[in-house]
């Protein structure tokens, strides 16, 4: 189910391809979404979470780390 707190701007990673795309939004978490079907269910993380999980990714999969 769909909050309306939800946010309304999605940001798509310079990294995806045409196949395997993901969008992000940020509002007091974080949201991810399948950019090619956003109408389906939504991941909701806390930011610490968020924080977490790619900080525990390798450098060349993070955000500019």
């Amino acid at each position: 189910m769909r909050s309306a707190a939800v946010p309304r701007e999605w940001f798509k990673s310079s990294a995806s391809g045409t196949e395997n795309c993901v969008e992000v939004a940020v509002d007091a978490g974080v949201w991810v979404r399948d950019s090619k079907v956003p109408e389906r269910s939504l991941l909701h993380f806390t930011r610490s979470s968020w924080s977490a999980f790619t900080g525990s990714l390798p450098p060349t999969h993070s955000t500019g780390r």
